[in-house]
């Protein structure tokens, strides 16, 4: 005889619990947590299974077989992001924003795949047949021989796929919207969600065809749903942007067959979403180069070098606490900087509001962007533009000095390319370099204030005494703990 157990399982996370409660202590969501019925066997399940496992064979890890060849969709970027292709077999999981442009991409994907002659199904548990072929229309694919398919129950998509010829790639979207006969739950629960990605999941290994599963985000970006969904697939991909820009960025959080470090860039526009082959051109596109705050930092995307414009503003602050307001970089990261810029350098700004923007809504994540970071805060408090031909790249440490970073002639070589003249670059990373570009290297943070605050425009002496919590006053300050330091050493 079936028994049934209740529990209370958060639907963002996944977190088990006994009882109902408003807000969930593993993910701190509110109201996400609901009761969901099991039913399970009353028998031990040693009593339930009559038969011995049987042995399996071993291999070795030398094999005569070669591996199949990856799909490759022709849209370079998503190919770049998966390791050169789709692995055959592999589950992939990609989550986004709605309304992101998700299923826009894989309709592009599964178009330039059953274009080159593979078999590709296209199953919608959202949106009906004819909607998908609006898409397909507006975008210009209708004539790509894509399967599609409007249904939610796992099993039958299984049926479906293993009845016919077979399948290369299978788009599935979403996978919160899957649901399956083995399990008595509501479909989009975490029960559902875990099940139903195991049976796609067993799918592809079985057959070898590459699967697509696409998840909701909860409201923190987090892919919703179990962590173990996460787990059970071979990569997990954020497709991320907002509708302030047209530029999306497809980053790889989690790829068993490529690197977790590279990015693709597309930009939507009315017929879909095009790649972006060179990003530094869009995300320094209507820069102001002449204004004090701004710096062009050399990052590294993966093997890409990306340039991006680095804003920031200081201003005097009225609060007992001033802001510190940060996008698109580590607030911690920043924090750190403004410490060794007070306690290395002299600069003080615990008495002003800080701002600090990644033009392009770029998200960076390297520490060797604090040299750009640091000149553009003195450039902001000093009222000192920066040279607008330079570039900057240097990882801070806590005691003021400059190291170097990794893949400096890639950075250089990037900058050359898009018309930059100087580059500003720790000084211990000049071993074996070939620089395209004239090199200004900078042992510490205190060399690099000292340059920014000699660039300071001057005022009159009149202007002086009326301005003296204004630039001009931050102007000295950083004049005068310079020479501080001159004369202590």
């Amino acid at each position: 005889m079936a028994r049934r157990d209740a529990s209370f399982v958060c639907q963002s996370c996944g977190a088990v619990y006994m009882r109902w409660q408003g807000k969930c202590d593993a993910c701190g969501g509110w109201n996400t947590i609901s009761e969901e019925v099991a039913v399970a066997a009353s028998v031990p399940a040693a009593q339930r299974s009559g038969r011995k496992g049987r042995p399996v064979a071993l291999e070795t890890l030398q094999g005569t077989a070669k591996p199949a060849p990856r799909l490759v969709s022709s849209i370079g970027e998503l190919d770049r992001v998966a390791g050169g292709g789709f692995v055959p077999g592999s589950v992939l999981l990609i989550g986004g924003d709605p309304g992101i442009g998700k299923s826009t991409l894989l309709v592009q994907a599964s178009a330039a795949l059953a274009a080159r002659g593979l078999k590709v199904v296209y199953v919608s548990g959202e949106e009906a047949v004819d909607q998908v072929r609006l898409r397909a229309q507006r975008l210009g694919l209708e004539q790509a021989p894509v399967g599609l398919a409007a249904e939610t129950n796992a099993e039958n998509i299984i049926a479906t796929l293993s009845g016919g010829p077979p399948v290369h790639m299978v788009v599935i979207d979403s996978i919160q919207t899957m649901w399956s006969d083995s399990v008595e739950s509501a479909p989009g629960t975490v029960t559902q969600v875990r099940t139903s990605a195991q049976l796609l999941v067993r799918y592809a290994k079985q057959t070898g065809a590459c699967v697509i599963l696409v998840g909701h985000v909860t409201k923190d970006g987090q892919i919703a749903g179990p962590r173990v969904v996460e787990h059970m697939v071979d990569a997990v991909f954020s497709f991320e942007g907002d509708g302030g820009h047209q530029f999306r960025i497809l980053r790889a959080q989690k790829n068993r067959f490529g690197p977790t470090d590279e990015i693709g860039v597309f930009e939507m526009t009315g017929r879909g979403l095009s790649e972006v082959a060179n990003p530094s051109e869009l995300f320094l596109s209507n820069r102001d180069a002449g204004a004090p705050g701004t710096a062009v930092f050399a990052g590294m995307e993966g093997t890409r070098p990306v340039l991006v414009e680095i804003q920031a503003l200081v201003a005097p602050s009225s609060l007992g606490t001033p802001r510190r307001a940060v996008v698109g970089w580590d607030p911690n990261r920043l924090s750190m900087v403004l410490a060794v810029l007070d306690a290395r350098c002299g600069v003080r700004l615990g008495g002003h509001d800080v701002y600090l923007n990644v033009a392009g809504g770029l998200k960076i994540g390297e520490p060797a962007a604090d040299l750009a970071v640091a000149a553009a805060l003195v450039s902001s408090l000093t009222g000192a533009p920066l040279p607008a031909d330079a570039v900057y790249f240097g990882e801070a440490s806590l005691t003021g000095a400059v190291r170097q970073v990794a893949q400096a002639q890639a950075r250089l070589k990037e900058a050359a390319k898009l018309g930059f003249a100087r580059a500003v670059i720790p000084a211990g990373g000049l071993d074996g370099l070939d620089p395209p570009v004239a090199v200004q290297p900078v042992t510490s943070l205190a060399e690099l204030v000292a340059a920014i605050a000699a660039r300071a425009p001057r005022r009159p002496a009149m202007r002086e005494s009326q301005t003296a919590s204004g630039r001009e006053a931050a102007r000295r300050q950083v004049e005068h703990a310079h020479w501080a330091d001159d004369e202590e050493g």
